[in-house]
């Protein structure tokens, strides 16, 4: 059983972090399991990082604490107490995420094969039960940072598969490995989603530059994502997708978003512009991206990057979808020159 000692607001993520603590035979029969959640987290350190650590356990050595998350929509049910929110966390272990102390716990088990190994001693936790999976996310690159072989942007393909449930929707998603056995035709390419998301979170629609090593990369969109205050976002990504679904439903919208570039721009624009959005009619989209691919179209792609420009326009289309409503192509043009200038 987990027991928590204490439970706290946590104004950042707008969680519930609680200070609790279990045993070892409850990590190894309950924890333990959720390593394998993800597939990313199978990908153990060498172990003589953590012979010490594994000696150390059998010698009766408290170990450092671990970080258990859990998602749940109505937080304010939880009230910060302390019975209320262990109960919760016991019927839930299951659904938990381990956001710290994989290599912990892999130590532990290995430790577990020792006799001498004490299965009453306590072992330390923290509990972050969030409303939101994006600030889950947010959480868990503060906590990973830094980390191989889990880079910000490792974490945030894996998670995309991981906590999106795409069967909920009318649309098809395919992952690489799918799409390598046979393309589904008209389904999204979840490494597609992966970079929307990725947009979504740093607040840019330019994650990727070969120009720059991906050690430096990562970096930077970890500061982007840590800069780009999640906190004071009104969307989550569920709802962005719940919105991709939505205007899927038209074909032509839908083969307009399957553009990678296209998709992109949508992701980061709808950020601050969901509220206008999330009940448009579908023909009036679908005039609105036609006007946006004549206007497209008297781009000069001799003399200007037409991936980076699309994302650009795209991200600009979206967050001025109001105003371009009453532009026609020329208008849309000549505002379309003034950005790219």
């Amino acid at each position: 059983m987990v027991e928590i000692f204490k439970a706290y607001p946590d104004n950042v993520i707008k969680s519930t972090v609680g200070n609790g603590f279990s045993t070892y035979a409850y990590a190894l029969e309950k924890i333990y399991p959720l390593v394998n959640r993800f597939t990313a987290q199978r990908k153990l350190l060498d172990t003589k990082f953590y012979s010490r650590l594994e000696r150390d356990l059998i010698s009766g050595c408290v170990m450092p604490h671990i970080t258990l998350a859990f998602v749940k929509k109505d937080i304010s049910e939880l009230e910060y107490k302390s019975d209320v929110i262990a109960d919760f966390v016991n019927k839930n272990i299951d659904s938990g995420y381990i956001l710290d102390g994989i290599q912990r716990l892999n130590t532990l088990k290995r430790a577990s094969g020792n006799p001498k190994l004490n299965y009453n001693s306590p072992l330390l936790l923290n509990i972050i039960i969030s409303p939101n999976k994006d600030m889950l996310l947010y959480r868990m690159i503060t906590l990973n940072n830094g980390q191989k072989p889990m880079t910000a942007r490792h974490q945030i393909e894996i998670l995309t598969q991981e906590l999106f449930n795409f069967e909920d929707y009318s649309m098809d998603v395919q992952t690489e490995k799918e799409r390598s056995e046979k393309i589904k035709r008209g389904a999204f390419n979840l490494g597609d989603i992966s970079k929307g998301y990725l947009a979504f979170l740093t607040g840019n629609v330019h994650n990727e530059n070969n120009k720059i090593i991906d050690e430096k990369m990562d970096q930077i969109l970890v500061g982007r994502i840590l800069d780009s205050n999640l906190e004071d976002v009104n969307v989550e990504f569920t709802e962005v997708l719940d919105l991709i679904d939505r205007l899927s439903k038209d074909e032509s919208i839908k083969q307009w978003l399957m553009v990678n570039n296209n998709l992109i721009g949508f992701c980061v624009g709808v950020k601050s512009y969901y509220q206008q959005l999330k009940n448009v009619e579908l023909n009036v989209f679908k005039q609105q991206i036609e006007k946006f691919e004549s206007a497209f179209k008297g781009v000069n792609p001799s003399k200007v990057n037409l991936g980076k420009i699309r994302r650009d326009l795209s991200f600009y289309f979206i967050t001025h979808f109001n105003d371009i409503i009453e532009e026609n192509v020329d208008g849309l043009i000549e505002r379309f020159a003034e950005v790219t200038l």
